[in-house]
């Protein structure tokens, strides 16, 4: 009888210690695993996007105060930037980051006059503003009334190397080139890619 007795002791032991052991282990596997994926979503978000914040009415009426995008920050390492598309970049002067449209890549030579902007004597299609401009004209106004390009601050409009001239979609209340001369492709951060936030508004942005 007792050595009956004794060798069932040790199983009654680890019949009751297996399942905490595999809940620690579970457990621990689960945390693993949300560790590594906060790591991941870090990294991809460090290195490869990041989100913004649209602040004032320069790029209206294709975004607006408020909203929020992400912003593709390798493209730009792997290619130049394109005519069209929307890039956030950073000012020094002014210490912050700004949302604008690539109008003029290195070599081109741009003229904006009023309405018409016309890159290496070709006149741009912009479709993105042209239902705008088409509402100001209705009504005999310019939708472009506040700087042409060059100008008194700017008198050269061909693109060196390594920058870029970029205007806001709002032309008549944009701090742009036309004012902060053409920007350094060092300065910017990346491409906006998709708009997130408000959600009744999330879409993928057209270049």
């Amino acid at each position: 009888m007792e050595q009956q007795f004794q060798s069932e002791q040790p199983d009654r032991e680890q019949v009751t210690t297996e399942p905490s052991k595999k809940k620690k282990n579970e457990a621990l596997e689960w945390l693993k695993a949300i560790v590594i994926a906060v790591v991941l979503v870090l990294l991809i978000r460090w290195l490869f996007f990041a989100p913004f914040i649209v602040d004032g009415p320069s790029m209206q009426p294709n975004f607006h105060t408020g909203e929020r995008i992400i912003v593709n920050k390798i493209i730009y390492d792997i290619r130049q930037p394109r005519h069209g598309e929307v890039v956030v970049f950073h000012v020094p002067t002014e210490g912050r980051d700004f949302i604008k449209r690539v109008i003029g890549v290195p070599g081109d030579t741009v003229k904006v006059e009023g309405d018409t902007v016309t890159v290496n004597g070709v006149k741009v299609n912009e479709t993105y503003i042209q239902d705008a401009i088409d509402e100001k004209h209705k009504n005999n106004q310019l939708y472009n009334n506040e700087s042409d390009f060059p100008n008194e601050r700017i008198t050269d409009g061909k693109v060196p190397e390594g920058y870029v001239f970029v205007m806001g979609d709002n032309r008549s209340d944009s701090t742009d080139s036309r004012v902060l001369g053409f920007i350094s492709q060092k300065e910017i951060v990346g491409r906006a890619d998709l708009v997130f936030w408000p959600l009744k508004d999330i879409h993928f942005i057209k270049h």
